[in-house]
């Protein structure tokens, strides 16, 4: 078939708002696949942007804090259509998620004790152990290459796993080293990034390697003034009124984890359950393990799991009374939500011109170098931290490896391991093959 020798049409603002809603109801796989998914549509099929301008956006969006594939899709929606236009793409990209993750929450919490409910999440448990401690292994494959990025991991896991020293500490501190290890270790650090150009061509593209920047990609330093100012004073509003209480605390805690989210959703958790589940009490380790399973389940981010944590935490905090738990759950998720992708839409369309300003390379691969290879040991930490919680489900702190111990789980996890490992299973088909084992599993020991 014959490359094209057109560009394409400039999409309207309907054939994009149709193209971003889609993209909230099928965006799963993470992101990777959420990234893959928008290549072949706006890269290959429509060609609105060439393969190198995508790259280039998507390495911007790799060393901010927050999910990069929203960031991308922010980032490509305003080349497209300005400022609304990146403000529908990110909007989009999250709400349905949120709608359909509410809904399964309400289900979890309402329904949570019938068998057939306790036997789908009985399985589901030990495939997020093996889903994490796979996206250890891939990361830190990738990411390790010498040993001093090996040694900054092992420092990580320490400090978060015998020391409890917070996670955005972990994260300053590993960019800190980054930033000098590129100064005075450059060969050392000279591995970040992880996306590289692409001499692949689809045909002409609409926003193509040689095209002009639109006008409204140039940098002008009040609209940047202009626009922090909106979001400051738009973050401050939404946070007068939140009552106080847990919907405000929600409103810090999670504007705090967007701000530190390097390195993917699998890096924060550990911050997410410090606070959600040590300092505020919204719900219990367990709890988040199986929120863990249903972001897995559910398009959007997988940072979205704080949709879970914040319907949880209203619903047990009871903020509205006994009998709107489903209003508050439905609050609570929608804060969370609200306050941890604010930061995202300000990074992009503040920072965009900056980046379409230059077509040069980013300076952020040092630093970004060091807190990958410090997030490798924070999510190794989270392995084991879920991995004992399945498997020694009755124990405690006290007495870490008290009770009874699930060895078909344990076996159940291996097998998941090697899945996704060696066979390259799809992490979907994983879950639900694990969640059918887990249901006849539950059945077969009440019968």
């Amino acid at each position: 078939m014959s490359e094209p020798s057109t560009r394409p049409a400039h999409p309207s603002f309907r054939e994009a708002f149709l193209y971003w809603l889609k993209l909230g109801f099928i965006s799963f796989g993470g992101p990777a696949g959420q990234i893959a998914i928008m290549h072949q549509e706006l890269v290959e099929k429509r060609r609105w942007i060439s393969e190198r301008r995508f790259l280039h956006a998507l390495n911007y969006c790799m060393v901010l804090p927050g999910p990069e594939a929203q960031q991308l899709a922010i980032y490509i929606g305003w080349l497209l259509h300005r400022t609304w236009g990146g403000i529908v793409a990110g909007t989009l990209f999250v709400l349905p998620s949120l709608f359909i993750l509410a809904a399964l929450t309400w289900v979890y919490l309402a329904f949570g004790d019938l068998t057939f409910v306790q036997g789908v999440f009985n399985g589901i448990k030990p495939a997020v152990v093996a889903i994490v401690v796979f996206a250890a292994w891939r990361i830190g494959s990738r990411a390790l290459k010498n040993g001093v990025l090996w040694a900054m991991a092992a420092a990580s896991f320490v400090a978060i796993f015998a020391l409890g020293v917070p996670f955005p500490y972990i994260v300053l501190g590993a960019g800190l080293l980054g930033y000098l290890g590129g100064r005075f270790m450059p060969d050392k650090f000279k591995v970040g990034g992880g996306h590289g150009a692409s001499n692949k061509t689809y045909g002409p593209a609409l926003i193509d390697d040689d095209t002009a920047p639109p006008a409204h990609t140039r940098f002008r330093p009040g609209r940047l003034a202009v626009l922090a100012t909106l979001f400051v004073a738009l973050w401050a509003a939404a946070m007068a009124l939140l009552p106080a209480g847990p919907l405000a605390d929600m409103g810090e805690f999670f504007t705090k984890a967007a701000l530190v989210t390097f390195g993917g959703a699998y890096a924060v958790l550990p911050y997410v359950y410090q606070g959600g589940v040590e300092t505020y009490g919204w719900l219990t380790g367990a709890q988040m393990i199986d929120g863990l399973a249903l972001g897995e389940t559910t398009p959007g981010p997988l940072i979205m799991v704080v949709a879970f944590v914040g319907f949880v935490g209203a619903w047990t905090k009871a903020i509205f009374g006994p009998d709107m738990l489903a209003l508050a759950g439905f609050a609570g998720a929608s804060v969370a939500t609200f306050f941890t992708f604010l930061p995202s839409f300000l990074f992009i369309l503040a920072g965009g011109p900056l980046v379409e300003s230059t077509h040069g390379d980013l300076k952020f691969t040092a630093p970004l170098t060091g807190i990958t290879a410090a997030v490798v040991g924070v999510i190794l930490n989270l392995a084991l931290f879920f991995g004992w919680h399945v498997l020694w489900p009755e124990a405690s702190a006290a007495a870490p490896f008290s009770g009874r111990f699930e060895w078909f789980y344990a076996l159940m996890s291996v097998a998941a391991f090697v899945a996704l490992w060696r066979y390259k299973q799809d992490i979907l088909r994983v879950i639900a093959a694990c969640a059918a084992v887990g249901l006849v599993y539950t059945f077969a020991l009440g019968a």
